[in-house]
Parts: structure tokens; sequence; C-alpha cells
């Protein structure tokens, strides 16, 4: 038996500003990160833009085909706030919401499912003017590009995700500025990631209003092991466990907020509101995990605001990113998620590696192995947790082509098909065919084609 359920979805990801290109085209406005990657006192330190990317803007339909090719069963995708509506609110710029009309429509001829996810980390611009995820209001402005959305695409898209890893947008883009829109504030952290779970309780209403199929949120878990058994290192833990994992997910599955984060924010810190917290907490129909790593933590009096640091495992494996690579951990966390929230389905809807790749040969193909054996090691550790019970219906590989890594710009590559980025060329890597293999047999072959 493969351990993988009938009707299990095997599918890709990726997101708008990292693989579209052309972000100001036929009437989009401009994002936060294209402000971000074109301004010189914030922009990635290799210089690199979002400008054209993998081109997929105008390579849409080709690309697709290549998804049919690999066998897939289903695509993630992101939606451009900005090319939908230019200032973030009012006017909707219809060819911008044409093309994800058209991609939808390809991706159903070709026997491939769609997943929408609304806001994977590109606010509009005309709205971070206006305060952005610092303003209160910008919980109703997510709702109303939702529910325009909804509108356009429920039905085709049966599966919609409304976040993607907001402890990313707010612990990246406003306490450390390294990700757009580059503030360094604890206070505006703390604000942020309230906002950020009011908008996704809004769009959920929203979906509810208008929406007949399912709506969920995605958020990614790095599961925290304490160095030592010092009480010291326990509660440093607990700290960055609370901050990174429990910080999103008990306000949208439970209603709570974790103790800790009175610790962490100090004088940052606002309690919620009954009314806030009530509105986070919508029902949502699934959940994604984003799964990539885990984290080795002792306490430390240096490292603010968590008091606690990363233990790199000095003799492990590790990603081009410096992640640990311990798929054991996928399925401890997927268990600690079933345990601490219930049965609600789950979809994988990220999780993959970044290495240095072999160079390119049209006769020999570009044999990825640390990427075959990371992907293969990480599917059996989520049939472990299917067979331990954990209510798991897809897996998404992050990502379907090599692209603009975020700060790091084009120098990794996470992709099962290699980009040339003078080209433009794709080129499906060896780790493209084994997921080939392991889709076609539903995970049956997943040793063996390995």
């Amino acid at each position: 038996m493969s351990g993988f359920p009938e009707g299990f979805l095997w599918g890709a990801a990726t997101a708008a500003y990292q693989i579209e290109g052309s972000p100001l085209a036929d009437g989009a406005g401009a994002s936060i990160w294209h402000r971000f990657t074109h301004d010189p006192r914030l922009m990635i330190a290799t210089g690199d833009t979002g400008d054209v990317a993998c081109d997929h803007y105008n390579r849409m339909e080709s690309d697709v085909e290549l998804m049919k090719r690999l066998g897939l069963q289903a695509y993630r995708f992101s939606v451009s706030w900005s090319r939908v509506l230019p200032e973030g609110t009012g006017r909707v710029n219809e060819a911008g919401l044409d093309f994800y009309r058209r991609l939808v429509d390809r991706l159903l001829e070709a026997g491939i499912e769609p997943l929408a996810t609304l806001y994977h980390w590109d606010l509009p611009a005309a709205l971070d003017d206006r305060g952005g995820w610092l303003n209160r209001e910008s919980a109703e402005w997510f709702a109303e590009y939702a529910a325009v959305m909804f509108g356009a695409l429920d039905g085709k898209v049966k599966k919609w995700a409304t976040l993607n890893e907001p402890w990313v947008v707010a612990d990246g883009g406003y306490l450390n500025g390294v990700l757009a829109p580059g503030h360094r504030s604890i206070f505006e952290c703390a604000i942020v990631s309230r906002n950020l779970m009011r908008a996704h309780g809004r769009a959920v209403q929203a979906y509810r209003e208008c929406g007949a199929h399912e709506v969920g949120l995605v958020i990614n878990i790095e599961p925290k092991y304490p160095a030592s058994d010092r009480p010291e290192d326990l509660a440093a833990t607990a700290r960055a466990d609370a901050y990174m994992n429990r910080q999103y997910f008990d306000p949208a599955l439970l209603g709570t907020c974790p103790a800790e984060l009175r610790e962490i924010y100090g004088e940052a810190w606002e309690d919620w509101s009954a009314e806030d917290l009530a509105l986070c907490c919508q029902p949502v129909d699934f959940v994604g995990i984003n799964y990539y790593t885990r984290s080795v933590v002792r306490a430390s009096d240096t490292a603010w605001p968590l008091f606690a640091e990363h233990v790199v495992q000095e003799g492990a494996p590790h990603t081009e990113t410096d992640w640990e690579v311990f798929p054991e951990a996928m399925t401890r966390t997927l268990l600690w998620f079933r345990e601490r929230y219930g049965d609600l389905p789950v979809y994988i809807m990220e999780n993959g590696a970044a290495f240095s790749d072999p160079a390119t040969s049209e006769a020999d193909g570009i044999f990825d192995e640390d990427r075959c054996q990371y992907l293969t090691e990480h599917i059996a550790a989520v049939r472990d947790a299917i067979a331990a019970g954990v209510d798991i219906r897809g897996y998404m590989v992050w990502s379907l082509f090599d692209n603009l890594e975020w700060a790091l710009g084009y120098a990794k590559r996470f992709g099962i098909v290699h980009v040339d980025y003078e080209t433009l060329a794709r080129t499906p890597k060896r780790s493209a065919a084994l997921y080939r293999e392991i889709i076609a047999s539903n995970g049956t072959e997943l040793e063996r084609a390995a």
C-alpha cells in the first residue's frame, strides 16, 4: 500500500511576483515588492527584480502545457492583488483579472485543479501609502479584493487560501526589514500580525457570503527543538514556537493568543480584543502547512526579542539556504498540528529545497540528486503522518520553477524545472521526472522512483 488515500492531490506551487514578470503590464499597479526591488535604499543585495522573473505572464499557456506533461494534478498559484486592483481598492483592472481567468481556464482544460492564494506578500503599493498592514482598514481592503476574486472565479477555483505565511510578512517585512516593505519596528510587527489575521477573518466572511466551495489559510511551521533540557532552553524554545508557529494558528483556529507573546513583544504588546479574536477565528474548510526545516533552540541574552537563538547542527545535511534537512520533524509537526487543532483537512502547500544544481546539458539533463532525496524523504514523512491519523489531502512541491527567491534574488534555485534566466528556457530536472513517477503511482513508487 502507498499510504496515500485515493484522490490525494499532487501538485506544485509558485507565487505571482516570483514568476510572472511584467509587474506593471496592462494597467497593473505597483506592489510593495516592485517598489522594494527598485528602491536603492531597500533593494536586495543582488540587484535582482521581478521585472522579468520567469516571464510566466507571457508564457502562461506553454507553462500549463509543461505542467500537464509533468503529470501535475494541481497547481497552487497566487494572485497579484495590484494586477487586479491597481489602487488596491475600487477600480478593477479587467485586463489583469483576465490573466487569471485565462490561467484557470487553461489549467482546467489540462485536467489540473487550480488552487488560488489571495496574498503571497505583494501588497499594492497604493495601499502601503495608506499605511498598509499597519492600518486597521486593511482587513476591509482585503475583503473587498477577495470578493472580487471570488466573484470572478469561484466554481472554477474550488480551493482558496487567504494568506500565505503571515509570520514571514510580519517578521521579515516589519521587524527585521529584510523583505518588503523593509520596516524595522517591533511595535509595527505586533500591529501587522493582528491586522493580517483580521484580514484573513474578513476574507473568510466574504467567502461565506458568495462562495460555494472551500477556503482556508496557509501557515509555515518550523518545529522548535530545545538544545538541552535546561529550564532556560525549554523556555526559549516555547517562546520561539509561540512566535513563529502558534502566533497565527492559535487566533485562527482557537480564538486565542499564545501567552508567550506578551513577554516577547514587551511594551509593544496590546491584548487583542474579544471582537478581534472572534473575527480571526472564522471556521475554515482546510489548512495549508508549509514545511522546510526545523530549528534547535537555546536561550541567549543577546538574541532580542525572543532571547532565543538557533543552534546550527554541525555535520547534518543542509540546503543552499543553510536549512537543516530533517524530514522526521515534518511528521512530528503534522502530528502536533492534529493534537493541538483537531482533525482539520490539511494540504502541504509548500515543501522543497534549494540546492546547487549541476550544469545543464541537453543530452544528460539536470541530475539534482540532492533535491530528489529531499523530496523522497519528505513525501515519505507525509505518508507516515497519514498513517498516524493526520487528514492530509494533498502535497504541493515548492517550487515548480526556479524563480526570484525574494531577498536572495535568483541565486538560489528551488525549482523542479530549471529556468535559464538569459533565454528563459525551461528544462525539467531529474526531480521533475521523479515527481511525475510518484504522482502516477499515487506514491506506491516512492522508494523505487528515488
